[in-house]
């Protein structure tokens, strides 16, 4: 690692500050890929698994293939946005079709049909065609604005700090509202959007709209408000070759070592990213997903006021430091938080979570921000030594790479959550359960009896509630036998099982509507244990969690000692 005294950057020739109106419209610009994106990886994945009881292996797999889409589709973006030519420029007129198409691609991805008349097996492999479908359609959407707005952000101004603003302010505001995320799964839990019996899966349909709500009418702002200073001379610079430009981004030193650097350290924590809700809900809460939503929601804003402040120190540092110091202390931030999970993992004190979100949320703030404004660094080096300037190609190129390390991980992550033998039949099955209990209780909602014109309603959800408990006992029956890693828990439940079935028998014996049938809600708190899962699930999903991303950390780490372009050799290199 570099370790020269800090260099005092000279001032950039001709560098003009940006105002305020526009670091802030184009740092809004980063709800698309900040916050939606890392939505739609994260929840379809959690919701699929724990609200669908769509295999977790298998959600891992369909998540790779939009990935493996943006290997061919992120470099002719970046192509294309380089060398379109018209009156409003060659990149805003993405800002507004991309937006536009990311809004309403959102929506409708959540809305997976349940397919009533489908076999079990049938149905998952149409659900997960569903999901897929829109997953694709909804990441092509996302490249179609990101790549074009992140080579915009390259090229609004010449100098080197002034676009570390730019992308600190679009990393903000992107982690403010990927806050949101959190948010979100508990906002879908509320019955006023999931209704009466539902469960996150419902929610979501209604939650999504309300994003969509927001984004439609900034696409518009941001191709308005998003200045484009070199429309002009690009109207009459010649187009350039695919490949040309594909091979001056590929043979960059400096590239090249940028993005291993991302790469390994992002890559570390996608892998993980998803068993963070699993530790939270499982682990902390014990399965109660409505208890554990208002941690995620804290937790999220905790992260988002954290990059907040995050951007002043950084801001301050990357100038006098230099941003590959300033980056080996962002990363050095992400390995302590990691680290102070094992302490702050601890279900008596659930809230000691938000230290180490603290220290992740500013060291990731730091480092991803870092990371987009050193490639326009790399991008005048590229320059320097072709002679050709093509931000959108350079652009795409980076995050190709990047997002062929998400695609693994979204396989690894599928994968890790079965190492750990986590139990999303059980997960699903309570949920109908208790789903099917809180639509009988909902029948006495007002604290009266019901006439007798409800009494067949009443006693469908409860003969559908014996059902998914007889479906969930036989379950518990079957790991017993099949899994020695679960086999006391699921013997354990099953035997918390036995009386509520019981209770569900004298229920739904007598014709009429029986008269404990107001005693519903001690029942759904009798369901409670039975959300819990094995121990030593959870116990492999702590040390998979934490572990995995310092390992690659300090990998990370290492490859940030051989980056080539220090401050002094910026000062040769800027325009």
């Amino acid at each position: 690692m570099d370790l020269s005294p800090p260099h005092t950057p000279a001032p950039p020739t001709g560098a003009v500050r940006l105002p305020w109106k526009t670091v802030v419209a184009y740092g809004f610009g980063g709800l698309v890929p900040v916050a939606l994106y890392n939505i739609a990886g994260q929840l379809i994945g959690l919701i699929g698994n724990i609200g669908l009881g769509l295999s977790a292996f298998w959600l891992g797999v369909i998540l790779i293939i939009p990935r493996l889409w943006d290997a061919i589709s992120d470099p002719l973006i970046g192509h294309f946005s380089d060398n379109l030519r018209t009156r409003w420029g060659r990149r805003r007129p993405f800002l507004l079709v991309g937006g536009i198409a990311v809004a309403v691609s959102f929506v409708l991805m959540w809305w997976v049909p349940k397919y009533p008349g489908a076999s079990e097996e049938a149905r998952q492999w149409m659900q997960l065609g569903h999901i897929l479908g829109w997953l694709l359609i909804f990441y092509t959407a996302v490249n179609l604005f990101e790549i074009p707005h992140g080579a915009l952000g390259m090229e609004m101004s010449s100098d080197t700090d002034e676009r570390t603003r730019l992308f600190s302010a679009k990393s903000f505001l992107g982690n403010l509202f990927a806050m949101g995320t959190p948010w979100l799964f508990a906002l879908a839990n509320l019955e006023m959007f999931k209704g009466p019996g539902g469960n996150e899966v419902d929610g979501m349909k209604y939650v999504s709209m309300l994003v969509s709500i927001i984004v439609i009418p900034m696409s518009v702002w941001w191709f308005m408000a998003c200045p484009e200073p070199a429309a002009a001379t690009t109207r009459e610079r010649p187009q350039t070759q695919f490949w040309a430009s594909m091979r001056v981004a590929c043979t960059n030193r400096a590239f090249i070592i940028l993005v291993g650097v991302v790469f390994t350290l992002s890559m570390g924590f996608n892998f993980v990213s998803l068993l963070n809700y699993y530790i939270t809900i499982f682990y902390l809460y014990g399965g109660d997903k409505a208890a554990a939503g208002p941690l995620l929601g804290i937790n999220g804003t905790i992260w988002a006021i954290t990059g907040l402040l995050a951007v002043f120190p950084l801001n301050w540092l990357a100038p006098r430091l230099g941003k590959k110091r300033t980056l080996a202390i962002a990363i050095s931030l992400m390995i302590a938080a990691q680290l102070a999970k094992i302490f702050c993992y601890d279900p008596e004190q659930p809230y000691l979570v938000v230290i180490p979100t603290v220290l992740l949320s500013a060291g990731m703030l730091m480092f991803f921000t870092l990371g987009s404004s050193m490639l326009g660094d790399v991008c005048d080096d590229a320059e320097k030594r072709s002679g050709q300037r093509n931000e959108g190609s350079l652009y795409a190129a980076y995050w190709w790479f990047i997002k062929m390390g998400t695609a693994f991980a979204s396989f690894v992550t599928g994968a890790l959550i079965v190492f750990t033998h986590f139990d999303e039949k059980q997960s699903i099955g309570i949920d109908r359960l208790s789903g099917q209990v809180q639509a009988a209780a909902a029948v006495f909602e007002d604290g009266g009896q019901p006439d007798g014109s409800e009494t067949p309603i009443l006693l469908e959800k409860l003969r559908a509630a014996r059902r998914a408990a007889a479906d969930m006992a036989a379950h518990f029956t079957t790991e017993a036998a099949a899994s020695t890693v679960r086999q006391a828990h699921c013997l354990a439940l099953a035997a918390t099982l036995d009386p509520i079935i019981a209770k569900l028998d004298a229920l739904t014996a007598q014709p009429g509507i029986p008269p404990d049938a107001k005693n519903l809600q001690t029942l759904l708190t009798e369901l409670h244990p039975l959300t819990r899962q094995a121990p030593g699930v959870l116990w492999r999903m702590r040390l998979t969690e934490i572990g995995l991303p310092i390992l690659l950390s300090l990998i990370s780490l290492l490859l940030l000692g051989f980056y080539p372009l220090s401050t002094m050799r910026l000062d040769t290199i800027r325009p």
